[in-house]
């Protein structure tokens, strides 16, 4: 149960497809997506070879030609070339992920994709040029425990990890895995399910388990001291984390109602006053969050039919869109919006 990518670079090439939101889910297909209008629309023909068990991350290449999705069987990852709907899929890495995969995330460049996964070293890096390349050495310090989510300072320069260990950490990255950073002296040691860079590179939030639930700090290549916390907590176990694209709001994918917390966002003072909640509510908690590009739409995955929720976002929640005509199988448990 995961969150998905954290902000939407400028594509490299314009992609032939009108804009789509991709949900990984608990049942077959495991993988949906929808063209989006605004608002849902047909849902796109189902890949010809599925993934490979419970979809959990999924996450769309920077330039928007490829879209991909860790799951819990064997290769772990697929990753789909994507036009008018899903190609064939690529073949799978020659050195596969250890466990069930988790996390997903290409960096900025978009030119090495980061795979999750439950058993150690708990991440792979591949690079990528349509299609796997072979696997960058071990990080030196390896994540203490699964890597349910990746993210990326803006510059491609840090990747930072969220874990079910010591909640993760932030590693300089160079074409290859560079230093660990110290982590700073007020830190989580709760499993932390999300971890999200504001699109400025300014700021790092850590999503963790237990109260009070979000860690956040400023940025420069070293953490900062930590921001204070919103007045108003998140409700619940932490899942899923998203800035908008103008790096004015964070929101928050949870365990308990109202499911999705909002805060507006400043690198200078850290979270506002809470947002007021959205109507209607999931019933049952979120967890993954996802704006659209241009941040006027902000999506959740839940555990509730129809297990994918959408409205229109301008500094809070509008009215929540119509339900897709043809609805996801069971937990929606990430969501991710293509490029425009």
């Amino acid at each position: 149960m995961l969150s998905t990518s954290k902000f939407f670079p400028t594509p490299a090439s314009p992609i032939s497809v009108s804009t789509r939101v991709t949900i990984g889910q608990g049942g077959s297909p495991y993988i949906g997506t929808y063209a989006w209008n605004p608002g849902f629309g047909t849902r796109t023909a189902n890949p010809s070879t599925l993934p490979a068990g419970i979809g959990q991350q999924v996450a769309w290449e920077p330039n928007g030609a490829s879209v991909g999705i860790t799951h819990n069987n064997t290769p772990f990852v697929s990753v789909y070339p994507f036009s008018s709907g899903y190609g064939t899929k690529y073949s799978d890495p020659g050195t596969l992920p250890t466990g069930n995969g988790r996390g997903l995330g290409w960096n900025p460049a978009g030119d090495t994709v980061f795979v999750g996964h439950a058993t150690t070293p708990f991440v792979s890096a591949y690079p990528w040029s349509s299609g796997f390349g072979s696997k960058y050495a071990n990080p030196s310090t390896l994540p203490a425990g699964t890597t349910f989510d990746v993210s990326f300072n803006p510059a491609g320069t840090f990747v930072a990890l969220a874990t079910n260990t010591q909640v993760g950490g932030i590693w300089a990255w160079s074409s290859g895995w560079g230093s660990k950073t110290t982590n700073p002296g007020t830190f989580p040691t709760d499993n932390c399910q999300t971890v999200s860079f504001s699109p400025a590179g300014d700021a790092v939030v850590f999503v963790v388990n237990s109260n009070p639930y979000l860690y956040a700090y400023p940025w420069t290549g070293a953490y900062g001291t930590r921001y204070t916390n919103p007045a108003t907590l998140p409700a619940g176990t932490g899942w899923g984390s998203a800035f908008n694209p103008a790096g004015t709001a964070i929101a928050v994918a949870h365990s308990n109602t109202p499911s999705i917390t909002t805060y507006p966002w400043s690198s200078a003072t850290g979270f506002g006053t809470k947002y007021a909640n959205m109507s209607p509510v999931p019933a049952v908690g979120a967890f993954g969050v996802a704006f659209n590009a241009s941040g006027t739409v902000i999506a959740a995955g839940t555990g509730d039919t129809p297990y994918i929720y959408a409205y229109p976002w301008s500094a809070g929640f509008g009215s929540k869109y119509a339900d897709p005509a043809t609805l996801p199988t069971v937990t929606g448990n990430s969501v991710a919006f293509a490029p425009n």
